[in-house]
């Protein structure tokens, strides 16, 4: 990126589930944030299951935000350094030779493809919800195991068995930030956190890449993954066409970049072996660094591959976390507070003075302020799109209480909780961390040995008591939400 003795400017996106927030860096002795602009999108849920996205409004997304940051700071497109991104990640994206998108993004979320679950691997005797004849070689090359029908794997074979059409024209099979970087560069990569993610990924040192072993058992064409690379290495060069659709100048360096899970760890400051950190976004999870591969089958609990090199991510994750809150403010709180009834905006002071309330999610959170302790007794569970930790749980909202729900806001603090902060804790406490327990090591010399896992091992382990520093990082109790906790957890 040029003279190593000057400051550099690097452009951003975070892809997340429901929009882009674009931000521009400037990097000398530290890293300084100098503009940033944000930008919803759309998602689109459908009755069969399917959870997909408009990859064009990704794309627009970029744009928009690209030429506002650059309206307001004083920093040229000519000066920028360098390219990255980080995104929601294990989406489907199917492209042409020419990098255009066959179909809508099938998203993370997306769980319609029940059938191909079932033929491929959920079926005869289980470990984990994999057929065990297939369980065993897959942990061996990958140390973990699809089996959940929101793996990337089983929307591949959705449009195979479904959309012969798109499938007879697949190029290239990428995830979210991948196609991005195609459209930037027209070259069609992923970074190993990404083909990890894929579940085809071999772990094994020595044998890093694409399996061809596992591509054969699940039926996976290996020509249509794409090259991998790491996320520090530089891609290509901004192309003309998309330098001029994002305000930019070509040539600039477009980088791998990270999944979201991959990254938030960084940014959270959990870097080093033992680090755990809890993120809220529209999903959530508990993290923890590790530098070995470790898994928890009965808690549905793995390590995945990182954006630093040979280190781990052992990651217990929930599908809705702050998304139950959006769920509650757009189906149910806005009758219930009876903004709809008064039909005004909040953010406007009626009388013609200073508005007291900048979001409607200010004014939610003071409606939840006049709620008693307990709710009276309503309670939501956040399983909006099923969930992976500690147990493979299908979609479906569900509250419970005595109380018709038709009492200023009762729903939004049980909201709040589960989403934010209820499911946290149940992964908490199925984390190996707190509860002692040993993760099963990864180490298995041969498929077809059965595994026996090794003694209790300590290394990780918190002192008693130990609890370190903490530090939150986001923008309140609606943004994103980093917590990071030292070396160990209080073993309670």
């Amino acid at each position: 990126m040029g003279d190593t003795n000057m400051e550099k400017y690097v452009l951003s996106y975070d892809i997340g589930t429901t929009g882009v927030k674009t931000c521009l860096f400037r990097i000398d002795q530290i890293i300084t944030l100098l503009e940033s602009a944000s930008m919803g999108y759309g998602l689109t849920v459908l009755e069969n299951g399917g959870v997909e996205q408009n990859v064009d409004e990704w794309w627009e997304a970029m744009c928009v935000t690209t030429k506002k940051v650059f309206s307001e700071s004083s920093i040229e497109p000519e000066q920028v350094d360098g390219i990255s991104f980080c995104s929601q990640m294990q989406g489907v994206v199917v492209v042409d030779k020419e990098c255009n998108a066959l179909r809508p993004a099938m998203s993370y979320m997306d769980q319609r493809a029940k059938q191909e679950l079932k033929e491929t691997i959920a079926y005869g005797p289980q470990v984990a919800g994999a057929n065990l004849f297939k369980f065993l070689p897959y942990f061996y090359y990958t140390h973990a195991v699809s089996s959940s029908v929101k793996d990337p794997i089983f929307k591949y074979l959705w449009i195979k068995n479904n959309e012969p059409e798109v499938y007879d024209n697949i190029y290239k099979w990428l995830d979210v930030k991948e196609y991005l970087i195609a459209r930037c560069t027209g070259k069609c990569v992923m970074t190993e956190d990404s083909a990890f993610a894929t579940l085809l990924y071999d772990t094994r040192k020595g044998h890093e890449g694409w399996s061809d072993q596992l591509c054969d058992m699940m039926g996976i064409y290996k020509q249509h993954l794409p090259t991998i690379v790491k996320s520090t290495d530089e891609v290509g060069p901004l192309t003309k066409q998309a330098a001029e659709e994002l305000g930019l100048v070509p040539g600039i360096a477009v980088f791998g970049g990270g999944g979201d899970a991959s990254l938030i760890p960084v940014g959270a400051g959990a870097v080093a072996p033992g680090d755990t950190h809890i993120y809220s976004g529209t999903s959530g999870w508990v993290g923890t660094v590790l530098d070995k591969q470790k898994v928890d089958v009965f808690a549905m609990i793995a390590a995945i591959v990182g954006a630093q090199e040979g280190r781990y991510n052992y990651f217990a994750e929930m599908e809705t976390a702050a998304k139950c809150v959006e769920w509650v403010k757009d189906h149910l709180a806005l009758d219930e507070v009876d903004i709809y009834l008064d039909k005004h905006d909040v953010t406007e002071n009626k009388e013609g003075f200073e508005a007291a309330y900048t979001s409607l999610y200010d004014y939610l959170t003071e409606i939840m302020r006049t709620v008693p302790a307990g709710s009276g007794g309503v309670i939501f569970t956040p399983w909006l799109h099923g969930n992976r930790c500690p147990f493979e749980h299908h979609p479906g909202d569900r509250q419970a209480g005595n109380d018709p729900l038709r009492r200023r806001g009762r729903l939004l603090p049980p909201a709040m909780d589960a989403g934010t902060g209820g499911q946290a804790r149940q992964d908490l406490r199925h984390h190996p961390l707190r509860r002692r327990r040993r993760p099963v090591s990864c180490d298995l010399p041969d498929p077809r040995r059965r595994h026996r896992p090794e003694g209790r091992d300590r290394s990780l382990a918190p002192e008693r008591g130990s609890c370190g520093g903490r530090r939150y990082h986001g923008r309140g109790p609606w943004g994103h939400q980093h917590h990071r906790q030292g070396q160990g957890l209080h073993p309670r």
